[in-house]
């Protein structure tokens, strides 16, 4: 688990410096929720349309900034040659993995906490339920992340690997989309927490299964 950490500090520490991921992150996830506002602005105060509208496309600006944090989770390795450093590196593969887990997660929440204020600014919406909210946000991310980061591994060195991920990525998380939209409509309806366990129970089996599955393979495909 510390060797786990270490790599995450590593590569957060980097990203700090050159705030290079953050900053296009957060000017992509501000022009998807533009877009998907100035789309639709006729609907906007509209609240029995807003309140089936708000999951989707909450978690619509969710899956593209997560793509964007996803690809570039190998991107330093990649830009400075020390990917094959990192093969060497002494820890165990599952650290390595978890490491970029952790770091990317870690942007992605931040990212996150930029986009749930400004798409309720953007859209006239008041949240209800924040902290159930929080929960379904954190581990519904979990799961597209932990899938994520393993395709991340394997289109890394390929031709257009910016466009095949999420190619890859898409169809492998629907079965994290659709719990994380119903939980957070019914959270938007004013749902209480038993309410959602079972989106909830669906997502941390769904989490628990992208992150063991990946886990073993992600040694086999860094290696080759």
């Amino acid at each position: 688990m510390f060797k786990s950490l270490n790599i995450c500090l590593k590569d957060l520490q980097s990203e700090f410096r050159s705030k290079k991921k953050l900053n296009s992150m957060i000017i992509f996830s501000l022009l998807v929720v533009l877009i998907f506002s100035i789309s639709f602005g006729n609907f906007i105060g509209k609240s029995s349309f807003i309140d089936s509208l708000v999951p989707g496309v909450l978690w619509v600006s969710f899956t593209f900034v997560s793509t964007i944090a996803i690809f570039q989770s190998f991107s330093d390795e990649i830009e400075n040659g020390c990917i094959n450093a990192l093969k060497l590196c002494p820890a165990q593969w599952n650290a390595i993995y978890t490491g970029k887990i952790l770091s990317t997660l870690t942007l992605l929440y931040l990212v996150q906490l930029f986009i749930i204020p400004i798409f309720a600014l953007m859209f006239n919406y008041s949240f209800q339920g924040i902290f159930l909210l929080a929960v379904v946000v954190l581990v519904g991310t979990s799961g597209i992340v932990s899938v994520g980061v393993l395709l991340a591994a394997i289109t890394m060195n390929t031709r257009s690997g910016e466009l095949l991920l999420p190619v890859l990525l898409f169809p492998l998380i629907v079965p994290v989309i659709i719990p994380s939209v119903l939980a957070t409509g019914k959270i938007i309806s004013g749902s209480t927490f038993v309410d959602i366990l079972d989106e909830l129970r669906l997502l941390v089996v769904y989490v628990i299964m992208f992150y063991t599955t990946s886990r073993l393979l992600f040694e086999w495909t860094i290696q080759d």
